[in-house]
């Protein structure tokens, strides 16, 4: 799990604070922990936590987890959006479904497993970055959004055509398949489609399939009863079963293992799961919402995606087109970023210079709007003026040359290369390029043995 985000735990336990924030601190960038929950609304407002790890039980309230509730509910009018992980020693299936339903993001049982609680983090940490966005997103002005999707900048025809896409969905729940490259905003746009459906006041919830290891999948999607393995002190509902009768969305479905796929297609075909440790066959009623940044139709046709798979997944496809197909869009959010980060670090910076606009307008931007709005807050940052300049914005062309190789050695072999290349091999044409004999260009190409 990369070190980000901020993490506040909530527990009557000093062992249980003391162990979290010993496991969490080379995880996160801040954590922060306090055995009274009449403190929470006193940290939201100062330290502003990105995740809050909530015990259910209390002092006064040993099992039944309504302490737990009462205090989800106080974040949640605190804060609609923020993440809440609510934890127990005290685990059921009906509490897990009760706690998703209450607006908790996720639900984990104490003793915890290591691996699945920062998998578990992480995806939460993962869930609440796309939250700010559609946060941020909503505070820009009309002019730089469409109107019935405030979560999404966009104007261009590509983004357009999405837009119409979603409308014509919202009146159906087939299965999604959203491609598209890493930074697009697949999962922007996957909880557009969700909150324009016939679903949209159901379960929406998320597993992140590039940070589960596969020894925990199925754990994660199905569920388990206590002592279905050595760590299963308790039951615990999976992520199929807590959105069942609204939508789960698995994002980059690309990476599971073709064994994972099988156990996944089997679900997706049957409509049931049955618990890891359980006979019990559980009925599910599921919308799929799946994305994936790999070619998957190549992966199918070199083996390493089910074809089967991908049939049940993706009756409709999204194509979320690279902010270097974007026309326009590409200002639009950058000057968003700026107004954003302008914000943020108290700068009067107003928007981008013509020079400054041509050269985002240049670039390919391979890491998409995720790379272009790392630029923007860093360019704001360094910047002294009123308007952005060109100068202020570092690019990842740029940064690769200030990281060039400087050996002389290195440099000159690299030199003849390209002048031989450039010359179809030529002698006396490449000598010419690098403004050298032809005699001591061949003394330098057998010394160098190129």
């Amino acid at each position: 799990m990369d070190k980000k985000g901020k993490i506040l735990i909530i527990d009557d336990n000093e062992d249980v604070l003391f162990a979290l924030n010993a496991l969490l601190y080379p995880y996160t960038e801040k954590v922060k922990v306090s055995a009274y929950p009449e403190k929470i609304a006193h940290y939201m407002e100062t330290f502003r936590p990105d995740l809050i790890l909530l015990d259910m039980n209390f002092r006064n309230d040993v099992v039944s987890g309504k302490e737990g509730f009462f205090w989800l509910k106080k974040i949640l009018e605190t804060d609609h959006e923020a993440i809440v992980i609510l934890m127990t020693a005290y685990a059921d299936t009906e509490k897990a479904v009760q706690a998703i339903k209450a607006g908790a993001t996720d639900f984990i049982s104490k003793p915890w497993e290591k691996e699945k609680l920062l998998a578990t983090i992480s995806s939460a940490l993962k869930l609440r970055e796309s939250r700010k966005q559609i946060e941020n997103l909503k505070m820009q002005v009309q002019s730089l959004s469409n109107p019935d999707y405030p979560e999404i900048i966009g104007e261009s025809e590509v983004m357009l055509e999405i837009f119409s896409l979603i409308e014509k969905l919202s009146e159906t729940e087939a299965n999604i398949l959203i491609l598209g490259e890493n930074g697009t905003g697949k999962d922007l746009i996957a909880r557009a489609i969700f909150h324009h459906s016939p679903r949209a006041q159901k379960v929406f919830t998320t597993i992140d399939l590039s940070v589960i290891p596969e020894t925990l999948f199925e754990s994660e999607l199905f569920g388990y009863e206590k002592g279905a393995f050595t760590d299963a002190k308790t039951g615990k509902a999976g992520r199929m079963e807590i959105a069942s009768g609204g939508t789960l969305f698995l994002d980059e479905i690309g990476n599971l293992s073709l064994s994972m796929q099988s156990k996944l297609l089997t679900a997706i075909e049957k409509k049931q799961i049955s618990r890891l440790g359980s006979t019990r066959i559980l009925p599910i009623d599921v919308r799929f919402i799946s994305a994936t940044n790999i070619d998957i139709f190549r992966a199918t046709e070199e083996g390493n995606f089910r074809q089967d798979l991908l049939y049940r997944i993706n009756t409709i496809e999204v194509h979320v087109p690279p902010l270097r197909e974007r026309d326009h869009d590409i200002v639009l959010l950058s000057e968003y970023f700026i107004e954003k980060f302008a914000h943020k670090y108290k700068k009067k910076i107003s928007g981008l210079s013509p020079e400054a606009k041509a050269k985002i307008m240049q670039y390919t931007w391979p890491g998409n709007v995720r790379e272009l709005q790392n630029v923007m807050e860093r360019a704001v940052i360094l910047s002294q003026d009123k308007l952005l300049m060109a100068g202020s914005i570092t690019l990842q062309t740029e940064k690769k040359k200030e990281s060039e190789n400087l050996n002389l050695e290195s440099m000159e072999r690299t030199a003849i290369e390209k002048a031989l290349k450039r010359s179809d091999g030529n002698i006396n044409k490449a000598a010419e390029l690098l403004g050298i004999s032809r005699y001591i260009l061949y003394r330098k190409i057998k010394g160098k043995a190129l």
